[in-house]
C-alpha cells in the first residue's frame, strides 16, 4: 500500500489479496536462495499477473535478497530497480519479464518442460541433481487471455507434474466484476485439460493454502491449478472487493483506516517491524543450506559421472561445444536449386546432432518448416525427446519458448509459417526485451509461396519485425546464406533471432563469381560489383528478390550500366556495423539505389534514400502459382532494370546509358 501510494501509481489489491498465500509459498515451500538468485537447482516463481509487481519486490526484500526498502521507496521511478512491473535482468530474483497477462502462464509452462527434459538427461540412479518446481501466480486475467491456455492445453497433454499454478480467483478487472464478461468453470476447464485442480475457498486460511500447495507437490503426474478464493485490497474498508483497488493508488485516508484494521502503525510509511523481518530473513540461512546440499550432491554426482557433469555445466553456461558447427553442410553452384527452408533444415539437422540441447520444433507444420529434428525423440506425455509438437499454438509455442531460455540449460526454438508471426508477437517482443537467444523459423516467407493466396501470404510482417529492438530478422537469398544464418543464429547470446525462408526453390549462387556469404555475419554485403570503377546505382536486396537483382545487374550491364547488388539478410546487424563499414557496401555517393523485396516498402527509405525507390508489395498478394505472382506483381529482372534506368534517367547522370537504345 505504502509503495503504490508514495509513487501514486500502480496496483494494490492484487498484492494484498495474494500476500497470505506468497507467505506460505516463499516462507515454507519455495526452494530458493536469496543469496545466489541464479542457483541451477532453485525453484522457479513465476509471477504473471506481473500489475502486481509490488507483491514479489516485498517477497524478495524482505526473503533478504539484493534489494533495499529504499528500493521499494522508489517504485515505479525513473532509474528505480522496482519498475512497475517485473524485468528479468533487472530486479535480482525476477525469473522473467511479466505484466501482458497469460505470457507469464506460458513462461512458467516453459520452465516447466526445461526441468523435465534436463532431469531426464542428466539424473541416474542414485543421483537427483536435477529436481526443483515451477510456481506460477496468475490472475482472472491469465485465465482470460488465449495464450495462457494454449499453453495450459499443452502443459496437461505433456503431464508436467512439477508445475503449480496458484489462481487469485478475486472476481475484480479494471472495468468492474468479472461476470460482465467472464463465466467460465475455470476448474472443469483445467480438468479437462488433464490438470490436477485443488480448491481453497479462504486466501487468508494459511491452513488450507499449505494443504493445498502440499496436494500439488505430492502430485507427481499432472500439473497443478490451486484455485484460490480471495478478495481485491482485503482488508480495506471501502476499496475491498472493487475495482478501484485494481489500478490505482488506495488514497491516504484508505491506507491509513486500512492499517487501523489490521493493528498496523499509520505511521512510519514502510515500517517493517524488525521481529516480523527477522522471521522472513530465516529465508536466507535456509536457502545457504539448500543450495550447500544440491553442491554436495553435484560433487558426489560429478565423482560418479564426470562426463555428465561437465557438459551439464557447459549446458548451463549457455556456451556451444567445440567443433559445434563443423558438420554443416557445404553447397556449390552445382547443387541442385533448394528452398531456403530446405536447407534451413539440412543446417538444423547438423547442429542438432552437435548440440543436444537444442530442442523445439513447428506449430504443427514440421513437414513444411524442416524443422522435425532426426534424432532424440519426441517430447510427449511419457516420453522426453527434442522433437516438440507445439500443436496448432503458435501464442502458446513462443511464450513456452520464453520460459525453456529463461530457465537455463535448455536451447529452444519454434517455426510456422512467417504470416503467423502475428500469432507469436508479444511473446517475441517479450523475449527481445529479456534478451533471450530463442530461435524462431518462419517459413513461406512472401507471395513466392503461392496458392494459399493472401490469408497466407506475408506482406507487413516483416516490417513489424524489423521494428522490434534486439530482434535480428535474416532472409537468406540462397542455401548457403542460410547456413550463415544458422551460425548466427546460434551464436546469438543477447537476444532472438527470426530465420524468414523460402517456400520456394532458389539455385545456390556462384560464390566463385560472387560474395562470399560470410558477409551475411555484417547483414549486407557486396554481392556484385561491376567492372570498371564506380557504381551508377546500386540493387539491394533481401532473400528470393536478390536473384531478381542479379538478373536485373545482367541486363543493365549489358547496356553499360555499372550497377552493384548487394544481399541485405538483415537490417539489424547491418545498422550495427561501424560507418565506414556501412558506407563501404552502400557509398553515400550513390544516390541510385533501388530495394526490392516483395514484402511491404514500410522502412526501405533508410536504405534507398530519397533518391531511390522501392519494388514491393503494396497490396496483399493473390491465389495462383508463386512464379506467376512474381511476374503479376513485377518482380522480375526486366522491371527491376527498368526502374534503375529511370532512376538514372531523373539524375540525367552523363553516359548512364551509353550505347543503350
Amino acid at each position: 500500500m505504502d509503495a503504490v501510494e508514495a509513487a501514486q501509481s500502480g496496483h494494490p489489491g492484487t498484492p494484498m489479496a495474494l500476500a497470505p498465500a506468497a507467505y506460505v509459498l516463499w516462507h515454507r515451500y519455495l526452494r530458493h536462495n536469496p543469496g545466489n538468485p541464479v542457483w541451477p537447482d532453485r525453484d522457479r516463481f513465476v509471477l504473471s499477473c506481473g500489475h502486481a509487481s509490488m507483491l514479489l519486490y516485498s517477497l524478495l526484500y524482505l526473503s533478504g535478497y539484493d534489494l533495499s526498502l529504499d528500493d521499494l521507496k522508489a517504485f515505479r521511478q525513473w532509474g528505480s530497480r522496482t519498475p512497475g512491473h517485473p524485468e528479468r535482468g533487472h530486479t535480482p530474483g525476477v525469473e522473467t519479464t511479466t505484466g501482458p497477462l497469460g505470457q507469464g502462464v506460458g513462461n512458467a509452462v516453459g520452465m516447466a518442460m526445461a526441468e523435465r527434459f534436463l532431469a531426464d538427461r542428466f539424473n541416474r540412479p542414485g543421483h537427483r541433481i536435477v529436481d526443483h518446481r515451477t510456481w506460477a501466480f496468475a490472475s482472472d486475467g491469465d485465465m482470460m487471455e488465449g495464450v495462457a491456455s494454449e499453453a495450459c492445453s499443452l502443459a496437461g497433454h505433456l503431464r508436467l507434474g512439477k508445475l503449480a499454478l496458484i489462481y487469485d480467483d478475486n472476481h475484480i478487472t479494471i472495468d468492474g466484476d468479472t461476470a460482465l464478461s467472464f463465466s467460465d468453470d475455470v476448474q472443469r476447464r483445467y480438468e479437462a485439460y488433464g490438470w490436477h485442480v485443488v480448491r481453497v475457498a479462504d486466501g487468508n486460511d494459511l491452513t488450507a493454502i499449505a494443504a493445498a500447495l502440499e496436494a500439488a507437490r505430492d502430485e507427481t503426474a499432472r500439473p497443478t491449478l490451486i484455485i484460490l478464493r480471495t478478495y481485491i485490497a482485503d482488508p480495506a474498508p471501502t476499496k475491498r472487493n472493487t475495482n478501484q483497488a485494481h489500478g490505482e493508488p488506495l488514497g491516504a485516508a484508505e491506507v491509513r483506516r486500512t492499517k487501523e484494521i489490521m493493528g498496523w502503525p499509520a505511521e512510519p510509511a514502510f515500517y517493517v517491524p524488525e521481529d516480523a523481518l527477522g522471521h522472513w530473513r530465516e529465508s536466507a540461512a535456509r536457502g545457504v543450506a539448500l543450495e550447500a546440499e544440491w553442491r554436495t550432491r553435484l560433487a558426489a554426482y560429478a565423482a560418479e559421472h564426470p562426463d555428465a557433469a561437465r557438459e551439464l555445466e557447459q549446458w548451463l553456461a549457455g556456451t556451444l561445444p567445440d567443433g559445434w558447427d563443423r558438420e554443416l553442410p557445404a553447397l556449390t553452384r552445382d547443387s541442385a536449386p533448394l528452398a531456403t527452408r530446405q536447407a534451413s533444415g539440412l543446417a538444423l539437422q547438423a547442429i542438432a546432432a552437435a548440440v543436444p540441447n537444442l530442442v523445439g520444433g513447428s506449430a504443427d507444420l514440421g513437414g513444411s518448416t524442416g524443422t522435425t529434428l532426426k534424432q532424440g525423440g519426441t517430447f510427449g506425455p511419457t516420453t522426453t525427446g527434442r522433437t516438440i509438437h507445439w500443436g496448432i499454438r503458435e501464442h502458446g509455442m513462443a511464450a513456452c519458448l520464453n520460459g525453456i531460455a529463461a530457465h537455463g540449460g535448455v536451447r529452444g526454438f519454434g517455426s510456422s509459417f512467417l504470416v503467423f508471426s502475428d500469432f507469436m508477437k508479444p511473446a517475441v517482443r517479450l523475449a527481445a526485451i529479456m534478451h533471450l537467444p530463442v530461435i524462431y523459423i518462419g517459413t513461406h516467407d512472401s507471395i513466392g509461396l503461392g496458392e494459399d493466396g493472401p490469408t497466407h501470404q506475408p506482406v507487413e510482417q516483416l516490417a513489424m519485425l524489423r521494428a522490434i529492438p534486439n530482434l535480428v530478422t535474416l532472409r537468406p537469398a540462397d542455401a548457403t546464406e542460410t547456413i550463415e544464418a544458422w551460425r548466427i543464429a546460434m551464436a546469438r547470446t543477447v537476444g532472438p533471432t527470426m530465420l524468414v525462408l523460402t517456400r520456394q526453390k532458389l539455385p545456390v549462387l556462384d560464390r566463385a563469381t560472387l560474395g562470399a556469404a560470410d558477409g551475411v555475419s555484417r547483414g549486407a554485403y557486396v554481392l556484385l560489383d561491376p567492372p570498371g570503377g564506380t557504381p551508377q546505382a546500386i540493387l539491394i536486396a533481401t532473400g528470393s528478390e536478390v536473384h531478381v537483382a542479379l538478373g536485373a545487374a545482367r541486363l543493365l550491364q549489358a547496356d553499360r550500366v555499372r550497377v552493384r547488388v548487394v544481399s541485405m539478410p538483415s537490417w539489424e546487424l547491418f545498422a550495427a556495423q561501424p560507418e565506414a563499414y556501412r558506407s563501404e557496401v552502400l557509398p553515400p555517393a550513390v544516390r541510385a539505389r533501388l530495394g526490392i523485396e516483395a514484402a511491404s516498402p514500410f522502412g526501405w527509405r533508410r536504405w534507398v534514400t530519397d533518391e531511390g525507390a522501392v519494388l514491393a508489395m503494396e497490396g496483399f498478394g493473390a491465389s495462383a502459382p508463386g512464379g506467376r505472382l512474381f511476374q503479376e506483381f513485377k518482380f522480375t529482372a526486366e522491371h527491376a532494370a527498368e526502374m534503375v534506368r529511370q532512376l538514372l534517367a531523373r539524375r540525367h547522370t552523363p553516359g548512364a546509358r551509353e550505347g543503350s537504345a
